[in-house]
């Protein structure tokens, strides 16, 4: 079976880029399968932006490529389509230009979606009825996102598949070795990692961090990440500096270490597996999916968060890891049981390794493939 991947790809840095590069690796190293039987359409916001290499390209903005790759695997030898769909990374309103793509297929088609509205509006709404019209398959990243479709689109519960987010296998090095090596060893260590931008809760965190501290005076927080690109054309750094600049008035600087950059997957493993205890305190409950908490579940690290959709799916055995964005007194009171008591921490820490057992993105790829041949049998008539 030949299997084409549309979407963003390396060396494209947005999480769907990541997401389609880790899913294509999964696949092949489940079925031992080359990278020519995986090919990739990669979608690039102008024509400036660096190609990848053996990867066919499409201009988000202009009409045409969309109708031009359409026409091309219509002619081509593969066998299904698997289509990553975010609003964003495609041309016209909400993305509208992939409808047009999809409209002249007669391949079957796959389709995740990495957003999906618990109450969709116009214009995202049609568009995403659309797409699953033109869809064989949706597959979603979250159990919750299953009756949020049903509920408002034509769509049977049989066409929808759910698996989770994969996540990256363990480092080989022991943790220990690897605390030490980034300097976290004898540290109580908390993180947070994802594109730096306002609107993730991390001011909440530094303002109850010198109440934490009192207790667990070995506290460091790691706030990982680059600013967001789009953050960073409208203000520079300035988010990024105002929150340093708040750490160090409040010297808070041996409590708090800020990674400006990006991390290869090999490294960001590494921060992950080293972190005694990993927080999303998102103010916005929407989100439906989270690559960041999957990796951190995958990884087997306990986790403190906001319940927001994916928090809420994933930790559903876990109510009392779920904590409100405006009750800082609660954050306060778990941090400090958490980091303070070893045996709790130890008893989440399992409990996280028995979840990501089947999160790595060898076993998601495999069973994503197995519904992609499933499809070669079952192409609907669109």
């Amino acid at each position: 079976m030949k299997l084409l991947f549309i979407g963003t790809y390396p060396p494209t840095r947005c999480g769907i880029a990541t997401f389609t590069h880790h899913l294509r690796q999964g696949i092949m190293e489940a079925h031992h399968l080359s990278d020519e039987t995986l090919p990739v359409a990669s979608v690039l916001p102008d024509s400036d932006t660096e190609t990848p290499r053996n990867v066919r390209t499409l201009l988000k903005h202009r009409l045409e490529d969309y109708v031009r790759l359409a026409e091309w695997i219509n002619d081509s030898d593969i066998d299904v389509i698997s289509l990553q769909h975010e609003f964003g990374i495609f041309g016209g309103e909400a993305g509208r230009y992939i409808v047009s793509f999809l409209r002249l297929l007669n391949k079957p088609v796959i389709t995740t979606f990495h957003t999906v509205f618990e109450q969709p509006q116009e214009p995202y709404k049609s568009v995403q009825a659309e797409i699953i019209r033109y869809s064989d398959r949706v597959m979603v990243m979250n159990r919750l996102a299953v009756s949020y479709l049903t509920n408002h689109y034509p769509i049977h519960p049989d066409k929808i598949v759910f698996l989770p987010h994969g996540a990256p296998i363990p480092p080989a090095l022991p943790r220990e070795t690897i605390r030490k090596n980034h300097g976290l060893d004898n540290r109580s260590v908390m993180m947070t990692f994802g594109l730096l931008s306002p609107g993730k809760g991390i001011e909440m965190l530094l303002q109850i961090l010198p109440d934490v501290i009192a207790e667990v005076p070995d506290l460091l927080y790691v706030i990982a990440g680059q600013t967001h690109p789009e953050i960073k054309k409208q203000i520079g750094e300035r988010y990024r500096e105002e929150l340093e600049n708040w750490v160090a008035r409040n010297h808070l600087e041996e409590h708090v270490r800020f990674i400006n950059r990006y991390l290869s997957e090999e490294e960001l493993s590494e921060l992950l597996v080293a972190c005694d205890l990993y927080v999303t305190p998102y103010p916005g409950m929407q989100q439906i999916t989270s690559g960041t908490l999957a990796y951190a579940v995958g990884l087997g690290r306990p986790i403190l968060s906001t319940p927001y959709a994916h928090a809420r799916d994933l930790l559903h055995d876990f109510p009392e890891l779920l904590l409100p964005y405006d009750q800082p007194g609660l954050w306060r009171q778990q941090l400090i049981r958490l980091l303070g008591e070893r045996k709790t921490l130890a008893r989440y820490e399992q409990a996280m390794q028995g979840l990501g057992r089947e999160m790595s993105w060898h076993a998601v790829g495999r069973k994503f493939y197995q519904v992609c041949l499933e499809m070669t049998g079952s192409q609907v008539v669109k």
